[in-house]
């Protein structure tokens, strides 16, 4: 009696196993009917993208052929939102390697330091458009002024070919204004220095440079020890040439004088630290992009160079910012006017 009182337990609980297995995974077909939702629910999506896609192409074309001026903005417009968004991806893979791999900006590879570099500039620039389009109904305005001041209130995504050119030979148009300026403060602080051996060879340098030749980076190192203290180190040089040398690298002259300073010395660092990550990674392995776009920031205007001469004026550029220490940033930040200055010239 026993034995068969277990035998119909264990009968029963099989019997409860299996039913409630059937249960959870309901009644014959119920799998089939849901993976044939998904998958009606996915060609539906598809049907509905492709249709958009469709349209999509029709509008552009129509743009195209009955608006070309305003297709090649739109098209720019779209291309850039694209960009940017690729770029805010990037940026964030790298700040979440630097965060999981504790790493430094200094440690990145250069690529990665001048993307990093280049998007916080961006940003910058894009804030008080950002700013003006809060407001409801803001929105007509910022096109409005996008429109009409592309170059003041759009980063490079939003550039057409034809406004890159126009738009960086315009900045260096305003930077090169200031370059004999910047010469001309460093040869009026050079009367003040005490050693008359040094002094000598920095006046004839300026009045080199003055005259319109081209100076050599051995010319430069040799009278570094010049630009650790007064009267040419970034702490002590006059408030007029810190804010010529801010203006050659593109940053508001309009700050109280050690904001100025701060400012300088922080940019010029680092510059100095790509220009290690560069050498690093060696200037064969750069595109023209990025050479034309290191000289650029360099202080020379490459728009209009070959890569042969852009190649050429980084390596001096290298064999000097290389060799400098963090105290001698000065010479540094006055050889971005020094060695642009008559580069073109003397190659003509």
């Amino acid at each position: 009696m026993a034995l068969a009182a277990a035998a119909s337990c264990r009968a029963l609980g099989r019997l409860g196993r299996g039913s409630a297995l059937r249960l959870a995974r309901g009644p014959p077909g119920s799998s089939l009917c849901c993976l044939s939702t998904k998958a009606s629910s996915r060609s539906v999506l598809a049907a509905l993208a492709s249709a958009a896609k469709r349209v999509n192409g029709r509008y552009e074309r129509f743009l195209e052929r009955t608006f070309p001026r305003f297709y090649v903005l739109y098209a720019t417009f779209t291309k850039g939102i694209q960009a940017f968004f690729l770029e805010v991806k990037e940026v964030r893979k790298i700040k979440s390697k630097m965060s999981h791999q504790r790493l430094s900006v200094q440690q990145l590879p250069y690529r990665e330091m001048e993307r990093l570099r280049q998007f916080r500039r961006d940003v910058i620039k894009a804030i008080p458009i950002g700013v003006i389009a809060i407001p409801p109904f803001a929105n007509f305005l910022v096109i409005v002024l996008m429109y009409f001041f592309p170059r003041q209130l759009l980063v490079r995504y939003f550039w057409t070919p034809n406004q890159q050119l126009e738009f960086l030979d315009a900045y260096d148009a305003i930077r090169r204004d200031l370059y004999l300026d910047v010469v001309e403060s460093l040869a009026r602080s050079v009367c003040s220095l005490p050693e008359p051996q040094l002094r000598k060879r920095l006046q004839d340098l300026c009045a080199e440079v003055q005259r319109g030749s081209q100076p050599r980076v051995a010319e430069l190192y040799a009278v570094r020890s010049l630009f650790s203290g007064s009267p040419l180190g970034l702490n002590k040089l006059q408030v007029s040439h810190v804010k010529a040398l801010s203006q050659v690298l593109f940053l508001t002259p309009h700050l109280p004088a050690f904001l100025l300073r701060h400012r300088l010395r922080s940019h010029i660092l680092e510059i100095r630290q790509l220009d290690r990550a560069m050498l690093r990674l060696g200037l064969g392995q750069l595109s023209e992009e990025e050479l034309r776009a290191a000289c650029y920031l360099r202080g020379l205007n490459s728009t209009h160079l070959g890569m042969s001469e852009c190649r050429a004026w980084l390596e001096q550029w290298l064999g000097l910012s290389c060799k400098l220490q963090v105290s001698e940033a000065s010479l540094l930040a006055n050889s971005m006017v020094l060695l642009s200055l008559n580069y073109v010239r003397t190659k003509e």
